[in-house]
């Protein structure tokens, strides 16, 4: 550890325990991406929460580094073979198909979805609950989003014949069930209303969860347009959730509508460093990277805006009295990959998925597909419908086999080799890749780990995405600053953001090990005193 400059954010409060604890995850931020901003910007609220606290240089997420597994392992301190939690859109060997109302002799598999596909209505940004006056009146919506699913699109358990919620999905509990069930408040803002899955088994866990849909239609942008299409779109959106947490730090729900006092542990995630770190171009600024680990002008100008919310976050926390009682943790659920632009080699997956069902029918005539589901990303997930291990070796053999040709930043085409990918777990190797038993109901049967630079896409208007195992997908920022933490600290060594979890309850005065999750894996709180 090496001390650096403390800063004036959390003078002279670290004795006391924590009262509150503000998590913040900024979606695609790499911890090159917060050194370079700091490095150029040294009196900024970026730097000044660094200074003000414990920075872990090498800090990695989940893998799969996707939004759902990385954000659960937060706030559970487990990683997807113990949580259940591979990707935000998955498959179940076990579970019944959504609508399944007599499940008397139906056959079990069934996708399971925790998009925006399970809004009420995903066109809105309410999800559905009916608000006029939208998106202005976003803060009105409901702290219960469960109420905001439709349930016939949930898969069904063939033991209760009833939907699975996306709570009770999760195979174990939150920190905010265990803040709960010590008294403490508890909120959380997030993007899709199938984020009620951090409520933990209990379905109680965050008493008000503010949950905007970001994939519904940009109201005052063009038509058609969902509010990642247009990174000005995405910061109006984040800024909604800012809103939502400065009214929890001045003691009110996220609507400002009742006084229920400053929460125990809140947060928000901050969806606009990802979309300007994927389009290639928005509001007449280039996206992504100029060159490995440099920001481009749009990212640029989103890192300057992130800056500014969270300083208004701080300053709000100084305003209201609260630096002597409160943490702030800076995190992402994943980062980006690639951040080389010349790396970039865009394939669609389709036609790889469609050439491995057609070479399983040819040997197997009366077969159906054998891909039951996919995830591709900038990793390949797949689930198949035989599941043996001469199957899951046959997928492997094809897909390590086709060469093709895809696009590079340019849209130029460029070769690739392997179906993209570098190393494919099949089966029980894939099953033993994520700790778990061979023949789990959720593991994937396929397990791809995409070339550097790939993203499976069909066109060009991605020029990068998360999912895979590349340090670009991996290295994250992790600080931990302000109440019962040191000044001042670079902290080389290598930790998981998983231990996010144990690290808040130890802040809060509560028992890590009340987490199934940390017992299991043995999750340790992180060195932050």
């Amino acid at each position: 550890m090496t001390a650096i400059q403390p800063s004036a954010f959390a003078a002279s409060h670290h004795q006391a325990p924590a009262k509150h604890v503000l998590l913040i995850s900024v979606d695609g931020l790499h911890q090159s991406d917060l050194a370079w901003y700091v490095s150029r910007h040294p009196n900024s609220a970026l730097a000044r929460l660094v200074g003000g606290g414990v920075e872990y240089t090498h800090a990695r997420t989940t893998t799969p580094s996707d939004s759902f597994p990385g954000m659960v392992a937060q706030a559970t301190g487990g990683g997807p073979g113990t949580t259940g939690v591979y990707y935000d859109d998955t498959y179940n060997a076990a579970l019944l198909p959504a609508g399944t109302t007599s499940c008397k002799a139906v056959k079990p598999g069934v996708e399971v979805d925790l998009t925006e596909d399970l809004d009420k209505n995903q066109a809105s940004i309410d999800a559905g609950q009916g608000l006029t006056g939208l998106p202005d009146s976003i803060l009105s919506m409901t702290g219960n989003p469960a109420s905001l699913i439709n349930a016939s699109k949930l898969p069904v358990d063939p033991k209760t014949c009833k939907p699975v919620y996306p709570h009770s999905y999760l195979k174990v509990n939150t920190i905010f069930e265990v803040a709960r069930s010590a008294g403490l408040r508890t909120a959380w803002s997030d993007k899709h209303a199938a984020y009620e899955i951090l409520n933990g088994p209990s379905g109680t866990g965050v008493q008000d969860l503010f949950t905007p849909e970001i994939n519904s239609d940009a109201l005052g942008y063009p038509a058609g347009d969902d509010w990642t299409k247009d990174n000005q779109a995405t910061e109006q959106y984040d800024g909604y959730k800012v809103k939502a947490v400065l009214n929890e730090i001045d003691g009110y729900d996220h609507s400002r509508t009742h006084k229920v006092g400053t929460p125990a542990i809140f947060g928000l995630n901050f969806q606009s460093v990802s979309t300007a770190q994927k389009l290639p171009a928005s509001d007449g600024l280039k996206g992504g990277y100029t060159a490995k680990n440099m920001p481009g002008p749009l990212l640029t100008k989103n890192l300057d805006f992130v800056n500014a919310q969270i300083g208004a976050l701080t300053s709000e926390i100084a305003k209201r009295h609260l630096a002597d009682s409160t943490t702030v943790i800076l995190s992402a659920k994943h980062g980006q990959s690639p951040t080389d632009p010349t790396a970039l080699t865009r394939i669609d997956d389709g036609p790889l998925l469609d050439g491995l069902n057609a070479a399983w029918k040819k040997l197997h005539p009366a077969a159906g597909d054998l891909v039951a589901h996919s995830v591709d990303d900038d990793a390949m997930l797949l689930w198949l419908t035989d599941r043996s291990q001469a199957a899951t070796e046959f997928a492997k053999r094809y897909l390590l086999a086709q060469s093709g040709t895809g696009t590079d930043i340019n849209a130029a085409p460029r070769t690739f080799t392997r179906s993209g990918l570098s190393k494919v777990y099949a089966g029980k190797a894939a099953a033993h890749y994520f700790h778990v038993e061979a023949g789990d109901t959720r593991v994937p049967d396929i397990f791809g780990l995409a070339q550097y630079g790939v993203v499976y896409t069909g066109g060009t208007k991605k020029i990068a995405e998360h999912g895979g195992a590349h340090a670009d997908d991996l290295d994250v920022p992790l600080v931990v600053s302000g109440a019962s933490v040191p000044d001042g600290v670079r902290d080389s060594t290598s930790v998981q953001t998983k231990q996010i979890a144990p690290t808040i309850l130890s802040l809060l005065g509560l028992n890590p090990r009340s987490l199934q999750a940390v017992r299991e894996e043995h999750t340790t709180v992180l060195p932050v005193r």
